[in-house]
């Protein structure tokens, strides 16, 4: 005991382990919270009547018809998660090469949201800003000689936005990385009198091995093999670059911002929130959660502990809500805790 008293000199007056020892300890020594209040649920909608049919790249996730959508979206009332996230799946034969369909006043998604205000009033309801799921190509933008046009994809972003807030969504939620697509999207809702609506931009998105669950959930894959998104999302290399993208987010008329993906990027999370200080959201990724569903379906991990663990990560990093397919069951979790 002499010796480790002579290498340590703060042991053994100091003992950490001491406040790990006792429940209540723990509790009161806990840096960080997990609660309801920080999850948003994204959800998947398509058109028809009586459609609950599991997206086979992510087990245990639905796409639901606007029926059956109200079902499940009165359970998340219920848990009192505050937000939900809403992604098409479009029919192919609806696609074309500008994605003339997210521009409809009487889109899936405007149908959706005005649907669910009127039963749900007080529920968060946020829009996806971006061409993907309604263009052939599976791009985010217009193509002009195969190369992705920014202004010409923000003029038309700022149509389906302004639909979007017509139809009664509390946010939308840009997530193309067009350059300027904020501030003219801020001006255009503006000027037709949604100051209201908010802007919550995902001002870091990454050019990203994590999405491919997702752009088979929303039908996004092109026919022509692999799509190169790496001229308008960020390089995962870097992180300062991140730091001027949601920098001008800010400065364009953002009212939160969203990471994406999340657990590869919890330095982002970190750096927006304790550098900007702005509000940071962290968005756990369709091929975060299949990686840990596929694990816990092999019994290589325990579902509900590794749930909380990572979600609890984004909160530690600074996030100040966190947009997860595990969202539900986490609420669940939580309220039994």
């Amino acid at each position: 005991m002499k010796n480790i008293s002579n290498n340590s000199p703060s042991f053994p007056n100091t003992r950490l382990r001491r406040v790990r020892s006792s429940y209540f300890s723990k509790l009161i020594s806990s840096e960080n919270y997990l609660t309801v209040n920080d999850l948003i649920m994204p959800l998947f909608v398509v058109d028809g009547h009586g459609i609950r049919e599991e997206i086979k790249s992510m087990p245990g996730t639905y796409r639901y018809s606007l029926d059956n959508l109200m079902v499940h979206i009165e359970d998340i009332v219920n848990l009192e998660i505050p937000a939900i996230a809403l992604f098409p799946k479009i029919d192919v034969s609806l696609k074309d090469s500008v994605g003339s369909l997210a521009v409809e006043p009487d889109n899936l998604i405007c149908r959706a949201v005005r649907k669910i205000k009127s039963v749900y009033p007080d529920l968060g309801v946020i829009c996806d800003v971006a061409l993907d799921p309604y263009t052939e190509h599976g791009h985010d933008g217009l193509l002009v000689n195969g190369i992705v046009d920014n202004d010409k994809t923000v003029n038309v972003l700022i149509k389906q936005a302004l639909v979007q807030a017509e139809a009664g969504c509390d946010a939308v939620a840009p997530s193309d990385m067009m350059d300027g697509r904020v501030a003219a999207i801020r001006l255009a809702l503006d000027d037709k009198g949604y100051q209201n609506t908010q802007i919550i931009s995902y001002a870091a998105k990454y050019a990203s091995s994590f999405y491919g669950p997702f752009r088979d959930a929303v039908g996004s894959k092109s026919s022509n093999a692999v799509i190169d998104k790496s001229s308008y999302q960020m390089n995962p290399a870097n992180s300062n670059e991140a730091i001027r993208e949601i920098s001008l987010d800010i400065n364009e008329g953002a009212d939160m911002i969203i990471v994406k993906p999340g657990m590869p990027y919890l330095d982002i999370v970190y750096r927006a929130s304790s550098e900007l200080k702005f509000p940071t959201l962290a968005y756990q990724v369709s091929g975060e959660y299949t990686m840990i569903r596929h694990a816990s379906d092999q019994n290589f991990l325990d579902l509900d502990k590794a749930i909380i663990e990572s979600l609890l990560g984004f909160k530690r990093a600074g996030a100040c809500g966190i947009l997860s397919y595990f969202s539900i069951e986490a609420a669940k979790l939580i309220k039994n805790t």
